[in-house]
């Protein structure tokens, strides 16, 4: 029983939902709107930094030798997601309104999670050197094709405050580059960073929590809690299940038909059915205007708690199997 009410309410969770009341109670305006703004962004760039230099190219090279696994994962993250996006958002704009359904399909396009990816494939006992690299190229190649899918698949008459080129050279400039160089100064920092994975886990988080409180902020000034009903909510909440249930489905039966072993099909699962968070939250950041960035990050956030509830059972199960497989093959081999 704890175990499931820690899979509810992880501090993480407790903590967004705080930090979305405080951005309702006591939201950011003027000057200190600016300022959260400029912090918020130096944090983000301190996060992808960091994950520059925690990425492995060891793992990388252990993993992409296994091309067949990745283009999969990639196809389910940036193109089956996609489909299901634009093909469920004349309903859910009709259900939950148009900026809402917007954010729903910016959902639909954005990267796979990594370290989530990592940890369900590991608890389940699947591919953890291709899920390193899958997860990797999805949240890597997403800098460049998550703003290239919404500009096809939004409208962004009055919702997008950018381009296509500007907005990949936006977030090349603020996510991509802090990467690159995370990367090359690994040589140097990379056990560093490995060994206090504390600390990393704290800027990971605290970036988010400031995205959401200054993105909420902004919303909230423009009205959020007026256009998001309880109603809303349970319809949102309704279709993130559905999106994920047909991705979990999509990506287990295109595993096993594919002719995977048990291990890639684990892999395949968990890093072609979910969405990042921690890409998600900095990238709308980048591609929406400081109003509508509220409502587009909301889908999101609903759905990365739906995905970690759910994988975690599913983790869970895996591992049961396997154990009870051992055992068998240890009782038969007595």
């Amino acid at each position: 029983m704890r175990q499931q009410l820690a899979l509810l309410f992880d501090r993480f969770t407790i903590a967004l939902i705080i930090t979305v009341i405080v951005a309702s109670v006591l939201p950011c305006r003027g000057e200190t709107a600016h300022v959260f703004g400029i912090v918020t962004s130096l944090a983000i760039a301190l996060l992808f930094f960091l994950h520059g230099a925690k990425l492995s190219r060891e793992a990388i090279i252990a993993g992409i030798t296994h091309w067949r696994l990745h283009l999969l994962v990639l196809a389910c993250t940036f193109v089956l997601f996609p489909v299901l996006g634009l093909l469920s958002k004349p309903l859910v704009a009709a259900l939950v309104g148009v900026p809402l359904a917007t954010g729903f399909v910016f959902l639909c396009t954005l990267p796979s999670t990594v370290q989530s990816s990592i940890a369900f494939t590991s608890m389940a006992r699947g591919n953890v050197p291709a899920a390193v690299c899958a997860a990797s190229a999805s949240s890597l190649l997403g800098i460049f094709l998550t703003p290239l899918l919404v500009s096809l698949l939004v409208h962004t008459g009055g919702d997008a405050n950018a381009s296509p080129g500007s907005a990949v050279r936006d977030i090349v400039l603020q996510l991509f580059v802090p990467f690159v160089a995370g990367q090359i100064m690994r040589r140097w920092i990379g056990g560093w960073v490995d060994s206090h994975k504390k600390i990393t886990g704290i800027v990971d988080r605290g970036s988010i929590l400031l995205v959401v409180y200054t993105a909420f902020s902004a919303a909230v000034v423009e009205g959020l809690w007026h256009q998001v009903t309880v109603v809303t909510l349970t319809w949102l909440v309704v279709f993130c299940c559905v999106l994920l249930a047909i991705a979990l489905a999509a990506t287990a039966q295109l595993g096993l038909r594919l002719g995977f072993n048990r291990a890639d099909r684990i892999t395949i699962l968990f890093c072609g059915s979910k969405k990042s968070l921690a890409s998600g939250v900095p990238m709308a950041n980048v591609l929406f205007t400081p109003a509508t960035v509220g409502l587009a990050v909301l889908p999101l956030m609903l759905f990365h708690q739906i995905q970690l509830m759910v994988c975690a059972v599913i983790a869970q199960r895996y591992a049961r199997q396997d154990d009870a497989a051992a055992a068998s093959e240890e009782k038969e081999a007595d």
